[in-house]
């Protein structure tokens, strides 16, 4: 039996656990209230986001892609190994989307001094202006999306969040998340 919840307004997930509860009373389906709450809070966050992102032209992926370069530090260069590990996407989604940020003109790619058989992949100084002005409006849309919670009920989920993700994460994973 689903343990009871405090008073709060009702939402969809509400409705899909009723109708669980009336078709399979047998069954506790209270993790999938958790569970449909963070996967829909996730499917609205990302539409905020991106309409940030899309105000500078940009995607997610190429916000992610940009960001990750950005946060290497000078001189902005990363082999593209570690960009594709750090965003968890392929090699070969890794060289079509460099050459699509390579055709705007906000990457380049470099001879790799330690390796003449690889390549780096920089920021130009028009990628490094785009990823800078993005973020900052990121961030201010991040801090316009929460604003409406306290700050110890902020800091009370993000302590929960990080513990749910520990246990999801396998010990020791090295993957680097996009952009929060």
């Amino acid at each position: 039996m689903p343990a009871s919840r405090p008073s709060r307004p009702a939402d969809a997930v509400d409705a899909i656990l009723a109708q669980w509860q009336r078709e399979r009373p047998d069954l506790d389906v209270s993790p999938m209230g958790i569970i449909g709450r963070l996967h829909r809070c996730t499917a609205l966050l990302m539409r905020k986001v991106e309409d940030v992102f899309a105000q500078f032209g940009l995607s997610a992926w190429e916000f992610d892609m940009l960001a990750a370069l950005r946060r290497s530090g000078e001189p902005y260069c990363l082999a593209p190994t570690t960009l594709f590990s750090t965003l968890m996407v392929t090699s070969g989604t890794m060289t079509h989307r460099m050459q699509r940020l390579e055709s705007r003109g906000l990457v380049e790619r470099l001879p790799n001094p330690q390796d003449a058989r690889s390549s780096l992949v920089q920021l130009t100084p028009d990628g490094l202006d785009l990823i800078n002005r993005a973020v900052e409006a990121h961030v201010a849309n991040e801090h316009r999306l929460l604003s409406a919670f306290k700050a110890s009920d902020l800091a009370a989920l993000e302590m929960r969040l990080a513990q749910l993700l520990q246990v999801l994460e396998p010990a020791g994973a090295e993957s680097t998340p996009p952009e929060a």
